[in-house]
């Protein structure tokens, strides 16, 4: 069932608006949820990954393994982890593209900018319900 009039639900106009999406939108599909400790201490469930985060790998062949974020690549929707390598047939070794969904944030890499980003999120979480009380 459709819940929003102003929104398509049409698999092929839901996909040329993934594919197409600018690289600012593009950061926002790019997130990955906080492990447990980060959600209960900041109050927010998921945040857009960025290079040097810490992850652990959930999905996938290298499940369980964690290491540092050393690139985030928008245009292929792929991020880069530390370690996280195979060899190519000529004996090259390249760095596995890891999707942001198949991570989870263990550390977070604070500066002023983070910092506002989760204090926005968590205020909206927790003010919602204080702004609803006084509405009649």
């Amino acid at each position: 069932m459709k819940y929003s009039t102003s929104v398509s639900s049409s698999r092929r106009k839901s996909r040329k608006a993934h594919f197409s999406a600018h690289s600012e939108a593009r950061r926002k599909l790019m997130s990955a949820n906080l492990s447990k400790e980060l959600q209960a201490r900041h109050g927010v469930r998921s945040m857009p990954i960025r290079k040097d985060d810490e992850v652990v790998i959930t999905r996938g062949m290298y499940k369980t393994r964690e290491g540092k974020v050393t690139a985030c690549f928008r245009k292929k929707f792929v991020v880069h982890v530390e370690r996280i390598t195979r060899e190519k047939a000529n004996g090259a070794t390249v760095n596995v593209g890891i999707p942001a969904s198949s991570l989870s944030i263990t550390k977070l890499k604070m500066d002023k900018d983070r910092k506002a980003a989760l204090d926005r999120k968590n205020r909206n979480k927790k003010g919602s319900d204080v702004e609803m009380t006084n509405v009649d």
